[in-house]
């Protein structure tokens, strides 16, 4: 392995095949198995880190976030950047839709304490009147459960029956 781009590393960690990958202070260290290959999980680790520090400026866009990621980390190959920038994008899709497990930031912690101190204006809940039909109330007299407090019948309405002449030429199915 002499000659290449590892050749910046100290011995010890090239018998450990071991890359340094820096993401502003912080070290994570991407451990390269034989032949090059990463394994998914640090891909996806690099990911969550860089979205919990630099969420603000990344997008949707795999291009953007890509740029975005040379710009922040000392990443060592062309690949391996394409990789987490792609599963940068996709997180970043995901957390559109509601909160990813593993990701942390502070919008996605206001949002969850604002939804937590939410207060309806209406109850749900609330059981001050029931509205049942005729054919429920009279389940209810049968099961001698007629004198519910709250509980008032009402008229439901049939559907309209189609009057309307049939389409085209076709007959009419039975």
């Amino acid at each position: 392995m002499t000659g290449g781009q590892f050749d910046h590393l100290n011995k010890e960690r090239r018998k450990k095949r071991v890359c340094p990958y820096r993401v502003d202070t912080t070290f994570v260290y991407l451990i390269v198995v034989l032949q090059g290959r990463v394994r998914t999980k640090t891909v996806k680790k690099a990911s969550k880190v860089l979205i919990e520090k630099y969420y603000p400026r990344l997008t949707l866009d795999f291009q953007t976030n890509k740029k975005i990621a040379s710009e922040v980390a000392i990443i060592p190959s062309k690949r391996l950047r394409n990789k987490i920038a792609g599963f940068t994008t996709h997180l970043m899709k995901r957390i559109q839709r509601g909160p990813v497990r593993g990701i942390s930031f502070k919008l996605q912690e206001e949002e969850r304490e604002r939804k937590d101190n939410y207060i309806p204006e209406f109850s749900a809940l609330d059981t001050s009147a029931i509205e049942i039909d005729t054919e429920t109330q009279n389940l209810l007299k049968s099961l001698n459960f007629e004198d519910l407090a709250g509980v008032t019948a009402v008229e439901v309405k049939q559907a309209p029956v189609d009057t309307r002449k049939p389409r085209g030429d076709r007959k009419e199915r039975a």
